[in-house]
């Protein structure tokens, strides 16, 4: 099941999270990427985990075989915002390591056990992804 696209962004935003960080049983976050080609400012909202102060998204966007934009975005340009409830944080974004996937992959299946099942339908490694508050 997807995240509800603006209507999650337009909520969460307006209610500083108060509606729509808790999500199906797990809890969400808005990513703020500037678009590669537009550089517009595109904001999506994310399942989340925490690794020590960093925090944790998943590109999975459901098994495709290709990436999502958002993702594409940011390999572009590195520099991101979150907002978790309230809280505005700026950060950098990278993709993690195969060693730190190994490590972080659990931590984003305990919040989306389906992510194992999106693997699954794709070749396509699904990245995950750190961000690391400014």
């Amino acid at each position: 099941m997807a995240l509800f696209g603006q209507e999650h962004v337009n909520s969460y935003l307006a209610t500083d999270g108060e509606e729509g960080h808790d999500w199906n049983g797990t809890q969400t976050l808005i990513l703020t990427t500037t678009g590669r080609r537009s550089g517009k400012q595109r904001l999506t909202p994310l399942i989340y985990g925490r690794h020590g102060r960093d925090y944790l998204v998943v590109a999975s966007k459901g098994g495709t075989p290709e990436n999502p934009d958002w993702y594409l975005n940011l390999t572009d340009n590195p520099d991101v915002e979150i907002q978790v409830k309230a809280e505005k944080i700026r950060g950098r974004a990278r993709t993690a390591t195969p060693e730190e996937k190994a490590e972080m992959w659990p931590i984003m299946t305990k919040e989306w056990p389906d992510y194992d099942v999106y693997q699954t339908k794709t070749d396509r490694d699904i990245p995950v992804v750190v961000v690391e508050p400014a």
